[in-house]
Protein backbone atom coordinates (compact mmCIF):
# COMPACT_ATOMS: atom_id res chain seq x y z
CA UNK A 1 0.00 0.00 0.00
CA UNK A 2 1.15 3.53 -0.77
CA UNK A 3 1.04 6.05 2.09
CA UNK A 4 -0.67 9.40 1.62
CA UNK A 5 0.03 12.21 4.10
CA UNK A 6 -2.15 15.27 3.59
CA UNK A 7 -5.12 17.29 4.81
CA UNK A 8 -8.64 15.90 4.62
CA UNK A 9 -12.18 17.04 5.34
CA UNK A 10 -14.67 14.58 6.86
CA UNK A 11 -17.72 14.36 4.57
CA UNK A 12 -19.31 11.34 6.24
CA UNK A 13 -18.53 9.13 9.23
CA UNK A 14 -20.31 5.78 9.75
CA UNK A 15 -19.84 3.20 12.51
CA UNK A 16 -18.80 -0.20 11.16
CA UNK A 17 -18.66 -3.55 12.98
CA UNK A 18 -17.98 -3.41 16.72
CA UNK A 19 -15.12 -0.94 16.78
CA UNK A 20 -14.31 0.40 13.30
CA UNK A 21 -15.49 3.46 11.44
CA UNK A 22 -15.86 4.11 7.70
CA UNK A 23 -14.88 7.64 6.61
CA UNK A 24 -15.70 9.49 3.41
CA UNK A 25 -12.98 12.11 3.09
CA UNK A 26 -12.37 14.99 0.71
CA UNK A 27 -8.64 15.08 0.03
CA UNK A 28 -6.98 17.87 -2.00
CA UNK A 29 -4.63 15.40 -3.70
CA UNK A 30 -7.13 12.78 -4.90
CA UNK A 31 -10.69 14.03 -4.40
CA UNK A 32 -13.18 11.87 -2.52
CA UNK A 33 -11.67 8.89 -0.74
CA UNK A 34 -13.21 6.14 1.41
CA UNK A 35 -11.10 4.78 4.26
CA UNK A 36 -11.60 2.52 7.23
CA UNK A 37 -10.34 3.54 10.65
CA UNK A 38 -9.64 0.29 12.48
CA UNK A 39 -10.63 0.27 16.17
CA UNK A 40 -11.50 3.97 15.93
CA UNK A 41 -14.33 3.68 18.46
CA UNK A 42 -12.00 2.17 21.05
CA UNK A 43 -8.71 3.96 20.40
CA UNK A 44 -8.84 7.33 22.12
CA UNK A 45 -5.10 7.77 21.65
CA UNK A 46 -5.18 7.41 17.85
CA UNK A 47 -8.49 9.01 16.88
CA UNK A 48 -10.15 10.54 19.93
CA UNK A 49 -12.50 13.35 18.86
CA UNK A 50 -11.11 13.68 15.32
CA UNK A 51 -13.42 11.68 13.05
CA UNK A 52 -16.64 13.70 13.32
CA UNK A 53 -18.47 15.44 10.49
CA UNK A 54 -17.00 18.79 9.34
CA UNK A 55 -13.60 18.15 10.92
CA UNK A 56 -10.54 19.29 8.98
CA UNK A 57 -7.71 16.87 9.61
CA UNK A 58 -4.10 16.12 8.97
CA UNK A 59 -4.12 12.43 8.04
CA UNK A 60 -1.94 9.48 7.16
CA UNK A 61 -3.71 7.03 4.84
CA UNK A 62 -2.54 3.68 3.50
CA UNK A 63 -4.14 3.61 0.06
CA UNK A 64 -5.52 0.29 -1.13
CA UNK A 65 -4.84 -1.09 -4.59
CA UNK A 66 -7.63 -2.13 -6.91
CA UNK A 67 -10.82 -2.78 -4.95
CA UNK A 68 -9.08 -2.78 -1.55
CA UNK A 69 -10.31 -0.09 0.83
CA UNK A 70 -7.85 2.51 2.03
CA UNK A 71 -6.93 2.53 5.72
CA UNK A 72 -6.79 5.60 7.93
CA UNK A 73 -3.78 5.10 10.18
CA UNK A 74 -3.50 8.51 11.85
CA UNK A 75 -5.53 11.70 12.16
CA UNK A 76 -4.81 15.00 13.87
CA UNK A 77 -7.51 17.65 14.24
CA UNK A 78 -6.75 20.96 12.51
CA UNK A 79 -10.14 22.66 12.84
CA UNK A 80 -13.57 21.51 14.08
CA UNK A 81 -15.88 24.34 12.87
CA UNK A 82 -17.57 24.35 16.29
CA UNK A 83 -20.25 27.03 15.47
CA UNK A 84 -21.78 24.64 12.93
CA UNK A 85 -22.52 22.17 15.73
CA UNK A 86 -24.41 24.61 17.96
CA UNK A 87 -26.59 26.54 15.47
CA UNK A 88 -29.32 24.49 13.70
CA UNK A 89 -29.35 26.59 10.50
CA UNK A 90 -25.56 26.46 10.13
CA UNK A 91 -25.56 22.73 10.88
CA UNK A 92 -28.32 22.07 8.32
CA UNK A 93 -26.63 24.00 5.52
CA UNK A 94 -23.21 22.54 6.35
CA UNK A 95 -24.62 18.98 6.25
CA UNK A 96 -26.35 19.73 2.95
CA UNK A 97 -23.18 21.04 1.29
CA UNK A 98 -21.07 18.13 2.54
CA UNK A 99 -23.66 15.58 1.39
CA UNK A 100 -23.70 17.19 -2.06
CA UNK A 101 -19.90 16.97 -2.22
CA UNK A 102 -19.98 13.37 -0.97
CA UNK A 103 -22.43 12.42 -3.71
CA UNK A 104 -20.78 14.29 -6.57
CA UNK A 105 -17.06 14.70 -5.82
CA UNK A 106 -14.86 12.57 -8.11
CA UNK A 107 -12.64 9.77 -6.90
CA UNK A 108 -9.52 11.00 -8.64
CA UNK A 109 -9.34 13.76 -11.22
CA UNK A 110 -6.79 16.43 -11.99
CA UNK A 111 -4.95 17.81 -8.98
CA UNK A 112 -5.94 21.36 -9.92
CA UNK A 113 -9.64 20.45 -9.97
CA UNK A 114 -9.69 18.53 -6.69
CA UNK A 115 -7.64 21.21 -4.92
CA UNK A 116 -10.14 23.82 -6.11
CA UNK A 117 -12.97 21.65 -4.79
CA UNK A 118 -11.23 21.26 -1.43
CA UNK A 119 -10.68 25.01 -1.18
CA UNK A 120 -14.37 25.63 -1.88
CA UNK A 121 -15.39 23.20 0.87
CA UNK A 122 -13.02 24.72 3.44
CA UNK A 123 -13.97 28.26 2.43
CA UNK A 124 -17.70 27.51 2.68
CA UNK A 125 -17.32 26.02 6.18
CA UNK A 126 -15.12 28.96 7.25
CA UNK A 127 -17.82 31.36 6.02
CA UNK A 128 -20.64 29.47 7.76
CA UNK A 129 -18.68 29.36 11.02
CA UNK A 130 -18.54 33.16 11.13
CA UNK A 131 -21.80 34.24 9.43
CA UNK A 132 -25.45 33.35 10.09
CA UNK A 133 -26.90 31.78 6.91
CA UNK A 134 -30.14 32.68 5.15
CA UNK A 135 -32.00 31.49 2.05
CA UNK A 136 -29.90 33.70 -0.24
CA UNK A 137 -26.60 32.42 1.18
CA UNK A 138 -27.84 28.85 0.68
CA UNK A 139 -28.46 29.57 -3.02
CA UNK A 140 -25.04 31.10 -3.62
CA UNK A 141 -23.09 28.47 -1.68
CA UNK A 142 -24.95 25.65 -3.41
CA UNK A 143 -24.29 27.19 -6.82
CA UNK A 144 -20.63 27.75 -6.00
CA UNK A 145 -20.39 24.15 -4.87
CA UNK A 146 -21.79 22.96 -8.19
CA UNK A 147 -19.32 25.22 -9.97
CA UNK A 148 -16.42 23.73 -7.97
CA UNK A 149 -17.69 20.28 -8.94
CA UNK A 150 -17.45 21.25 -12.61
CA UNK A 151 -21.17 21.84 -13.09
CA UNK A 152 -21.41 25.58 -13.75
CA UNK A 153 -24.51 26.87 -15.55
CA UNK A 154 -24.29 29.32 -18.41
CA UNK A 155 -25.88 32.57 -17.26
CA UNK A 156 -25.30 35.07 -20.05
CA UNK A 157 -25.20 33.50 -23.54
CA UNK A 158 -27.74 31.32 -25.31
CA UNK A 159 -26.74 27.80 -24.32
CA UNK A 160 -27.69 26.44 -27.76
CA UNK A 161 -26.32 28.92 -30.33
CA UNK A 162 -23.92 30.95 -28.15
CA UNK A 163 -25.63 34.25 -28.86
CA UNK A 164 -24.76 36.99 -26.36
CA UNK A 165 -27.12 39.77 -25.43
CA UNK A 166 -30.36 37.76 -25.45
CA UNK A 167 -33.36 40.05 -26.00
CA UNK A 168 -36.14 40.38 -23.48
CA UNK A 169 -36.36 40.93 -19.75
CA UNK A 170 -37.64 37.39 -19.16
CA UNK A 171 -36.04 34.37 -20.85
CA UNK A 172 -36.31 30.57 -20.85
CA UNK A 173 -33.62 28.80 -18.82
CA UNK A 174 -33.25 25.25 -20.15
CA UNK A 175 -32.47 23.01 -17.17
CA UNK A 176 -30.90 20.00 -19.01
CA UNK A 177 -28.70 22.24 -21.17
CA UNK A 178 -27.87 24.45 -18.19
CA UNK A 179 -28.44 27.92 -19.58
CA UNK A 180 -30.79 30.51 -21.12
CA UNK A 181 -32.23 30.26 -24.62
CA UNK A 182 -32.58 33.07 -27.13
CA UNK A 183 -36.03 33.49 -28.70
CA UNK A 184 -35.19 31.48 -31.82
CA UNK A 185 -33.71 28.55 -29.88
CA UNK A 186 -36.53 28.60 -27.33
CA UNK A 187 -39.02 28.17 -30.18
CA UNK A 188 -37.20 25.04 -31.37
CA UNK A 189 -36.10 23.52 -28.06
CA UNK A 190 -38.47 21.53 -25.85
CA UNK A 191 -37.83 19.99 -22.46
CA UNK A 192 -37.57 21.17 -18.87
CA UNK A 193 -37.30 24.95 -18.69
CA UNK A 194 -37.91 27.81 -16.31
CA UNK A 195 -38.97 31.37 -17.04
CA UNK A 196 -36.53 33.70 -15.31
CA UNK A 197 -35.64 37.40 -15.38
CA UNK A 198 -32.24 38.25 -16.82
CA UNK A 199 -31.62 40.33 -13.70
CA UNK A 200 -31.78 37.09 -11.70
CA UNK A 201 -29.20 35.49 -13.99
CA UNK A 202 -26.90 38.50 -13.53
CA UNK A 203 -27.27 38.19 -9.76
CA UNK A 204 -26.31 34.50 -9.88
CA UNK A 205 -23.31 35.36 -12.04
CA UNK A 206 -22.15 37.87 -9.44
CA UNK A 207 -22.66 35.28 -6.69
CA UNK A 208 -20.33 32.93 -8.56
CA UNK A 209 -17.65 35.47 -9.36
CA UNK A 210 -17.45 37.51 -6.15
CA UNK A 211 -15.11 36.21 -3.46
CA UNK A 212 -16.69 34.59 -0.41
CA UNK A 213 -15.82 37.51 1.87
CA UNK A 214 -18.29 39.71 -0.07
CA UNK A 215 -21.06 37.15 -0.36
CA UNK A 216 -23.37 38.71 2.23
CA UNK A 217 -23.15 42.09 0.47
CA UNK A 218 -25.27 40.88 -2.43
CA UNK A 219 -28.97 41.58 -1.84
CA UNK A 220 -31.63 40.06 -4.11
CA UNK A 221 -35.18 41.43 -4.27
CA UNK A 222 -37.94 38.91 -3.46
CA UNK A 223 -38.79 38.02 -7.07
CA UNK A 224 -35.16 37.39 -7.99
CA UNK A 225 -34.62 35.40 -4.79
CA UNK A 226 -37.56 33.11 -5.55
CA UNK A 227 -36.46 32.60 -9.15
CA UNK A 228 -32.85 31.93 -8.16
CA UNK A 229 -33.94 29.38 -5.55
CA UNK A 230 -36.07 27.43 -8.03
CA UNK A 231 -33.42 27.57 -10.75
CA UNK A 232 -30.55 26.33 -8.56
CA UNK A 233 -32.73 23.65 -6.95
CA UNK A 234 -33.90 22.22 -10.28
CA UNK A 235 -30.44 22.50 -11.84
CA UNK A 236 -28.86 20.62 -8.92
CA UNK A 237 -31.58 17.96 -8.87
CA UNK A 238 -31.11 17.36 -12.61
CA UNK A 239 -27.39 16.68 -12.17
CA UNK A 240 -27.68 14.75 -8.91
CA UNK A 241 -30.79 12.76 -9.82
CA UNK A 242 -32.06 12.33 -6.23
CA UNK A 243 -33.08 14.42 -3.25
CA UNK A 244 -30.35 14.71 -0.66
CA UNK A 245 -31.23 13.23 2.73
CA UNK A 246 -30.36 16.50 4.46
CA UNK A 247 -32.61 18.61 2.21
CA UNK A 248 -35.80 18.22 4.24
CA UNK A 249 -34.07 19.35 7.43
CA UNK A 250 -32.52 22.28 5.54
CA UNK A 251 -35.94 23.37 4.29
CA UNK A 252 -37.17 23.45 7.88
CA UNK A 253 -34.22 25.53 9.08
CA UNK A 254 -33.98 27.80 6.00
CA UNK A 255 -37.38 27.83 4.24
CA UNK A 256 -37.10 28.54 0.51
CA UNK A 257 -38.22 32.04 -0.55
CA UNK A 258 -41.80 32.38 -1.78
CA UNK A 259 -41.21 35.18 -4.31
CA UNK A 260 -42.95 34.49 -7.63
CA UNK A 261 -42.09 35.49 -11.18
CA UNK A 262 -44.10 38.31 -12.67
CA UNK A 263 -42.64 41.51 -11.23
CA UNK A 264 -39.81 43.22 -13.02
CA UNK A 265 -36.48 42.23 -11.47
CA UNK A 266 -33.65 44.73 -11.51
CA UNK A 267 -31.12 42.23 -10.16
CA UNK A 268 -29.05 42.59 -6.99
CA UNK A 269 -28.51 45.70 -4.98
CA UNK A 270 -24.81 45.92 -4.25
CA UNK A 271 -22.43 48.33 -2.61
Amino acid sequence: MATLRCEALVLRSVDYSESDRILHLLVPEVGRLTAIAKHARKSVRRFGGTLDLFNRLEVEIARGRGSAMSRLDRARLIHSYAPLRTDPARFALGCYLLEMLDRMAPEGGSRTDVQRLFQFAVGALDWLASHPPNAQVRIFLELRGLDALGVRPELRRCVRCGRDGIEGDVVDFHIPDGGPLCGACAARRGGDRLRVHQGTLRALEQGLDWDLARLDRLVLPPTALGEASRLVSRFQRFHLGVELQSERFLREMLPPPSGRSGAHSQGPAGP
